[in-house]
């Protein structure tokens, strides 16, 4: 018997247990775990607000979860409320949808045009810190109507971030990409359609997600400045009545309708950007740990074949063993120097 096929039958390989390396988690237990923690949050409200805990922080006027909810399901069947929703949901879509446009367009030219980055790029840098709320008394003095001022606010809020998130994302691309369209013929339209926007949009739907969130900031502060109508308006004359379960009810709506449209910012990204390569929604606790497949137990004839073989031979199967198990990268150079050695003439 040869000694490779001792080292074969005696040894086991060293591989990834699929039973734990790649076991994932279930989708319900991460969803059961959201849940709870809305729950949990839910039920520490309800306590602190029936009790009218008052310590440093003072629960006494706050409504609680039942309150809340039963002004909530009473405001379901009213037409004001959706008149408000949709109100607020026009504002949102037709400032942010401008302000991806002329955002992604121009930072995309600030990036890749020398001569547009040293025109508009000190105007940006110092119009991007003010605050989008400071300019209402602008929009008011600017648009002939409050709707417009309003969608003016939003567009400022959205614009700056997809602005900025799209010019980092377009000067990180690497200039291989751009040099192979250009050796194969390609020309400035092929470049900017077939490398620079797809190889940004990860960047750019992040500056989206990033956009979209400040949008809802803004607009309700306007609505609540200058507004008729919306979701921040309604909220603002609830408490100058003092309704505080509606003040709830409109702070609940406004996260609602946040987490609505910042999923499906998300989404669509997700779905635009599918050719990028994944992570594991669920990976296992030690992904990178290995574990030894268990041996297979040894028959008695394997027994016995291993007993005649020898001393010398089960030497010789422990060498190979070694030589199997050296790595190339530490000892490839010293073993390759072994073997010219012995081709050296004695």
């Amino acid at each position: 018997m040869s000694a490779p096929a001792a080292v074969r039958t005696a040894t086991a390989p060293t591989v990834i247990n699929p039973g734990r390396a790649g076991r994932r988690r279930r989708p319900w237990d991460r969803y059961a775990r959201r849940a709870a923690s809305v729950l949990a949050a839910l039920a520490l409200w309800q306590l602190l607000a029936q009790f009218r805990v008052t310590a440093w922080l003072r629960f006494s006027q706050f409504p609680t979860v039942i309150e809340t909810g039963r002004e909530f399901v009473r405001r379901l069947g009213g037409a004001t409320y959706w008149q408000d929703l949709t109100d607020s949901l026009t504002r949102i879509i037709g400032g942010f949808a401008l302000a991806a446009v002329l955002g992604v367009a121009l930072g995309t030219a600030v990036a890749r045009s020398p001569v547009v980055s040293d025109l508009l790029g000190p105007l940006l840098e110092v119009l991007r810190p003010i605050p989008a709320i400071a300019l209402v008394p602008v929009a008011i003095l600017l648009f002939p109507s409050n709707e417009q001022g309003i969608v003016f606010i939003t567009f400022a809020a959205a614009f700056f971030p997809v602005t900025v998130s799209t010019r980092h994302a377009v000067r990180a691309l690497t200039p291989v990409w751009e040099e192979a369209v250009r050796t194969m013929g390609g020309g400035r339209w092929r470049v900017l359609w077939s490398v620079v926007l797809p190889g940004a949009l990860p960047g750019i739907f992040g500056g989206l997600s990033v956009g979209i969130g400040v949008s809802w900031i803004c607009v309700i502060s306007a609505e609540m400045i200058s507004g008729e109508y919306g979701v921040g308006y309604r909220t603002w004359q609830d408490y100058t009545i003092v309704d505080y379960p509606g003040v709830f009810v409109g702070m609940a709506t406004i996260g609602l309708l946040g987490w609505l449209t910042s999923t499906a910012v998300e989404v669509l990204g997700r779905r635009v950007t599918r050719w990028l390569p994944r992570t594991a929604t669920g990976p296992s606790r030690n992904p990178g740990r290995r574990s030894r497949q268990p041996a297979r137990p040894e028959t008695g004839a394997v027994r016995a074949r291993k007993r005649s073989a020898g001393p010398e031979q089960d030497t010789a199967a422990r060498g190979v063993t070694e030589v199997r198990h050296i790595t190339p990268s530490a000892d490839g150079a010293a073993g390759r120097r072994a073997q010219e050695g012995e081709r050296e003439p004695s």
